[in-house]
């Protein structure tokens, strides 16, 4: 697969939870939007995506003539996803992405709970807007402040009520630098959350939201195609700052500053990619895990108990030990 990912570095405000590249100043917009066509042209030269995915920061906040005129230099033959924000979504909006080609989007919907909304730094109400879109994945948060497990059911239960194709529902982390971090708020306990994040998977899985990945549950044939190719160490160009590509071997990156993006600097060569080891690092994220691992793991699988399983039919973490991943995958590979 040849994947594309675009990073756009504007949101209309800062949530304290979120370490992600963006800016709150609107005024390079066009600047930006050049730059990225730009880059299309000359380095990409108009090549056809397997798939494609816009994040940010909020896309969504893009002027749509801006948005309109990235689009139309994307050639997308697959899934082509773009993120949104509720708020930004307006009735243009849905219009030029229609009219561009996006048949996926991703929302960050966290919680339908006003008050762990306001815990989040979000707006209270939570107000699907009409996009005209069938193929809808939304973000769900886990152990945020004053969530229960009947809370985050009435989230799952909207979810399922809008027809929500895809959820990706994921434990709160406090990244270094973000005002979480620096003032952290009254979170649920560890065990609190690992409750939370069973009772999401059982929840979903029940409701026909089959687990594959870590934190990622999809109706038959709506999994994400783009994150896939991540998981499975395929290549993806990427463009704007922030972002990361993996090409020829090599992974690489474009620095979180705005301005050096402008001025055309180059991104920076971070390491060679695809290893055995990375690749059982990835596989290891998805439900189905790896067949047949080029390491031998075997006495270590041992050692980790229930937290995998490893037969005839290869090697994967079980649910507790996708609570532990970072751990398992470590002592995995230790």
């Amino acid at each position: 697969m040849s994947s594309l990912y675009i990073h756009v570095p504007f949101c209309k405000s800062k949530c304290p939870y979120c370490d992600f590249y963006s800016l709150c100043d609107m005024q390079l917009q066009g600047a930006y939007v050049a730059r990225c066509v730009e880059e299309l042209r000359t380095t990409e030269g108009g090549r056809p995506y397997s798939t494609v995915y816009i994040g940010g920061g909020t896309p969504s906040v893009l002027q749509p003539n801006l948005l309109a005129k990235l689009l139309r230099e994307i050639n997308c033959t697959g899934e082509f996803t773009i993120e949104c924000n509720a708020a930004s979504a307006t009735r243009e909006f849905a219009q030029v992405i229609r009219a561009g080609g996006v048949n996926r989007v991703s929302m960050g919907l966290q919680s339908i709970i006003p008050a762990e909304r306001v815990a989040l730094g979000r707006t209270g109400e939570f107000v699907l807007p009409e996009l005209g879109i069938d193929n809808l994945s939304l973000d769900v948060m886990l152990g945020i402040p004053e969530q229960t497990q009947a809370s985050l059911q009435r989230t799952l239960e909207f979810c399922a009520r809008v027809g929500a194709k895809h959820v990706s529902a994921y434990l709160l982390k406090l990244e270094p630098g973000t005002p979480f971090h620096q003032n952290p708020p009254d979170l649920p306990c560890d065990d609190q959350q690992a409750e939370l994040y069973l009772f999401a998977c059982e929840w979903l899985a029940q409701h026909g939201y089959a687990q594959y990945e870590i934190s990622n549950f999809a109706l038959p044939g709506y999994e994400s195609q783009h994150n896939l190719n991540y998981w499975r160490c395929g290549e993806y160009h990427a463009i704007g700052p922030g972002a990361h590509g993996f090409t020829g071997g090599r992974r690489w990156y474009y620095p979180r500053d705005l301005q050096a993006f402008l001025r055309d600097e180059p991104p920076i060569e971070d390491d060679e990619g695809g290893s055995e080891e990375e690749q059982l690092m990835l596989a290891l994220r998805l439900t189905q895990g790896i067949a047949n691992p080029s390491i031998d793991i075997s006495e270590r699988a041992k050692m980790l108990g229930d937290l995998v399983q490893y037969d005839e039919h290869g090697l994967r973490l079980t649910r507790a030990g996708m609570l532990l991943s970072n751990v398992v995958i470590a002592k995995l590979l230790a």
